[in-house]
């Protein structure tokens, strides 16, 4: 087995956004109860502890422990848009590291105040900011764009991201960007530098719930080839290093998978975790320990086309 690394556990949060992006994965079957967890604290706090236990690092009853070792259990919050309930992460984030999990959280930045930041950025060990184009248009085109028409300022956010480092050190920021027809062909180079983020996720668009603004291997090849420069920060992902390597927990509380089904057809759940168990609703689903693993090893070698 390879050297300890973090496992990470994705927590969608909410389906809600207030972007409407076309290629979006955030598109979640409802099960009988629809009330996302999120909005009952209770049920949210017992959910965050069923977690922590079955994957705190040393659980030998954890089937994973047999295959891989991990170090720290992070537990990233994503959605939908996590920040369109500022009241209510915060909360979150605190009851998370006080059970053991580190805390990171992934946000299209729309809702990132300066205050908001310092209030959690001494919380976080990553922030990840997702990105898809320097251009307006195209950002207008893929569905980056509230409904009233306005787009992230992101020379500002750039700036507010920043201070936010300056003041807390050991905030390591990354940036997502899905790679699809809209933006394969642009030179990003410039944004990221100005943002400067210690990783740049570079995804290509994944048919999960729909085939719009696919694009083929050629394509995404290319897109990362045009950014050599920035090699050293860069983890690029084409489809099949994303199927069933991300340990993902759904709005309601189930654990989900973008495993082997038809293109555009969803995703496989598991029963829900609150009412069987972890355990339990992990051994339902699929994962793939050493493409999971992959993401994490370090590569000294150069990003190839």
């Amino acid at each position: 087995m390879h050297n300890p690394i973090p496992l990470v556990i994705n927590w969608h949060l909410t389906e809600a956004c207030n972007y409407r992006c076309q290629y979006c994965y955030a598109t979640w079957s409802p099960p009988s109860c629809r009330r996302e967890l999120i909005h009952d604290p209770v049920k949210a706090t017992a959910l965050l502890s069923a977690l922590y236990q079955f994957f705190r690092p040393g659980n030998q009853n954890n089937p994973l422990a047999q295959k891989m070792r991990w170090s720290s259990v992070r537990l990233n919050l994503a959605g939908g848009e996590p920040l369109l309930y500022s009241d209510k992460v915060p909360s979150i984030v605190h009851q998370a590291r006080d059970l053991g999990f580190e805390v990171s959280m992934i946000s299209n930045g729309s809702q990132l105040t300066d205050e908001l930041l310092q209030n959690l950025a001494p919380q976080l060990t990553w922030l990840g900011i997702s990105l898809d184009s320097a251009i307006p248009a195209a950002n207008r085109a893929i569905g980056r764009v509230d409904r009233r028409g306005q787009l992230v300022d992101l020379e500002s956010l750039a700036v507010s991201l920043a201070k936010a480092r300056q003041a807390h050190p050991s905030l390591q920021i990354k940036l997502n960007t899905v790679v699809n027809q809209l933006n394969h062909s642009e030179d990003l180079t410039a944004l990221i530098e100005e943002f400067k983020p210690d990783k740049w996720k570079v995804l290509r668009m994944l048919p999960v719930v729909n085939q719009l603004l696919a694009i083929n291997e050629e394509q995404f090849a290319a897109f990362v080839a045009r950014h050599q420069a920035l090699a050293k920060i860069i983890c690029a992902e084409d489809n099949q290093d994303m199927r069933e390597s991300y340990l993902m927990v759904d709005p309601h509380g189930r654990f989900f998978q973008n495993s082997s089904l038809i293109v555009g057809q969803g995703y496989a759940y598991s029963h829900s975790i609150l009412d069987g168990g972890a355990e339990a609703a992990f051994a339902e689903m699929s994962f793939d320990h050493k493409r999971f693993s992959a993401r994490y090893i370090p590569i000294h070698t150069e990003v190839s086309a």
